[in-house]
C-alpha cells in the first residue's frame, strides 16, 4: 500500500500552502500532486451535497479524493526510500478525520501550523472575499452569521471562528495520536524564521536539515474592494461556480482565473482590522487560548493583543 508517512494537518490560512512548497523541494520527500486532497473528510463516499450548500462548495467539493485506491494512486510515482506527504489543513479542525487517520496511518508524524485566531479568520474571509464567493462585505457581520451558515450546510473553509479554536482540536488530537507524533508550528516563526522552521519540520521526520533554506512567498494577492464593477464580477463568478459544479471541476477553474484577477486587480494590501473588532473576535477565543497554552505548554500571550501580525505580505513588504 502507499499511503502517507505524514501529513501537514492544518490549519487554513496558517501557512500549510507555504511549507508544502518548501517540503516538496527537499529530495528525501515526495508530497502528493494535488496538495490537498482532503482523503480522511470523507469516509470512503463521495461529499455530500447536504454539507457544501455555500457559494462555489459544490464545485470544490467535486475535487476532493475520496476513493481508496485513487489516493494511494497519490503516491505510486514516489521514489524507494522517499517519506511520503501530503497537505490537507482541514484535518487539524475535523475530529472524525483524527479517526480515520489513525485507523488508516497509526504512524503517521502530523504537522501542524498554527497561526493568531483573530488574523487567521480575518484571512479566511478575505480570501473568499477576493475569490468573489463571500456575499457579506463586513467582515464581523459574516463571523456572526457563521452558526447560521453551518446550520444551512455550507463547507468547512466558511468557518471562520470555528477554525481557529485550536485547543479543542488538539485536546481531541491528542486523545487519538502521542503527543510526540505531532510537530506544533507558529505562523509568526515560519514567517521570521522559515529556514529554521523548516529545519525543525525535517528534523522531525528524521531527514537531513540544511537543505530548503526559504519558503515561497504563498497565497499572496491584491486587495478586491467594493464597488459596481466588482459586484458584477462577484455575482459572475458565484454564478459560474454554480454551474461548472456540473462539469469538469478544472473548467471552471480555468475560466474563472481571469474573473478573479480582475476582482483582485487592486494591489494594495487589505485593510487592517480596528482594535475595537479584534477585540469583539478576541473574546470568543480567550478560553480556548488558554487550554492551548495548557495543552502545548506554550505561552500565547501575543494573541490577546489589541493588533494582529499581519499578514505575510504586509510584514515582508
Amino acid at each position: 500500500m502507499a499511503l502517507p508517512d505524514f501529513l501537514v494537518i492544518g490549519a487554513p490560512k496558517a501557512g500549510s500552502t507555504a511549507v508544502h512548497e518548501a517540503l516538496v523541494q527537499h529530495p528525501q520527500l515526495f508530497l502528493s500532486v494535488p496538495k490537498e486532497p482532503k482523503y480522511f473528510l470523507t469516509d470512503g463516499a463521495p461529499p455530500r451535497r447536504a454539507d457544501h450548500r455555500g457559494p462555489g462548495d459544490a464545485h470544490s467539493s467535486r475535487e476532493w479524493v475520496w476513493q481508496r485506491d485513487r489516493y494511494e494512486g497519490l503516491f505510486d510515482a514516489a521514489p524507494a526510500g522517499a517519506l511520503r506527504g501530503e497537505s490537507t489543513p482541514f484535518y487539524l479542525w475535523d475530529k472524525a478525520a483524527h479517526l480515520r487517520m489513525h485507523d488508516a496511518v497509526p504512524d503517521a508524524k502530523l504537522i501542524a501550523i498554527i497561526r493568531d485566531p483573530v488574523d487567521r479568520a480575518y484571512s479566511n474571509w478575505t480570501h473568499l472575499w477576493c475569490d468573489g464567493l463571500e456575499t457579506e462585505a463586513d467582515f464581523l457581520a459574516a463571523c456572526r452569521r457563521e452558526p447560521e451558515r453551518v446550520a444551512q450546510g455550507f463547507a468547512p473553509f466558511w468557518r471562520y471562528l470555528e477554525l481557529g479554536r485550536y485547543g479543542e482540536q488538539f485536546d481531541h488530537l491528542f486523545s487519538v495520536y502521542p503527543r510526540e507524533q505531532v510537530h506544533v508550528l507558529r505562523y509568526k516563526e515560519l514567517v521570521d524564521e522559515p529556514a529554521r522552521c523548516i529545519d525543525a519540520v525535517c528534523e522531525f521526520l528524521g531527514i537531513e536539515t540544511g537543505v530548503v533554506s526559504s519558503i515561497p512567498s504563498s497565497n499572496m494577492s491584491g486587495w478586491a474592494d467594493e464597488g459596481m464593477v466588482n459586484g458584477a464580477l462577484r455575482r459572475t463568478i458565484r454564478a459560474g461556480a454554480a454551474l461548472g459544479s456540473l462539469g469538469p471541476p478544472q473548467v471552471w477553474r480555468r475560466l474563472s482565473r481571469p474573473l478573479v484577477d480582475t476582482l483582485r486587480r487592486d494591489t494594495s494590501h487589505r485593510p487592517r482590522l480596528a482594535v475595537e473588532q479584534r477585540r469583539e473576535l478576541l473574546d470568543h477565543f480567550r478560553e480556548d487560548i488558554a487550554l492551548l497554552e495548557r495543552l502545548l505548554d506554550r505561552e500565547f500571550q501575543d494573541w490577546r493583543s489589541d493588533s494582529g501580525r499581519g499578514t505575510y505580505a504586509v510584514r515582508r513588504s
